[in-house]
């Protein structure tokens, strides 16, 4: 049990030194200003970016995944409705509303986040 803890404790110390030694020391250039001001300028020019990736990538890809499992689940209601003779349409409504959303998300969400 005493081998374990100090095998532990050894990579431990290892593992410290290792980050010690390869992390650089990192220290703000004089007359720089202040470090608020260099975020909010890396957020403004990487905001952009980000709303361009949105728009033609992720809100497709919600898009057509929720239009795959609409059809799918309204063929699945479908086919209830021939076996048992009653329609559900909760889960049809929720799919179709959620896509409705989604598709109708990019003209108001940058609103909303201020971007």
């Amino acid at each position: 049990m005493a081998v374990r803890w100090k095998r532990v404790f050894l990579l431990t110390v290892v593992v410290l030194m290792a980050v010690i030694f390869f992390a650089p020391p990192v220290f703000a250039a004089p007359d720089s200003g202040q470090v608020s001001t260099a975020i909010e300028s890396t957020w403004k020019t990487a905001a952009g970016q980000i709303k361009t990736v949105t728009n033609n990538v992720i809100f497709p890809v919600v898009d057509c995944v929720l239009a795959i499992l609409l059809f799918v689940k309204l063929a699945m209601a479908y086919f209830d409705y021939k076996k048992h003779g009653e329609f559900d349409f909760a889960p049809v409504a929720i799919l179709f509303f959620g896509l409705v959303f989604a598709i109708t998300a990019p003209t108001y969400i940058w609103n909303i986040l201020g971007i």
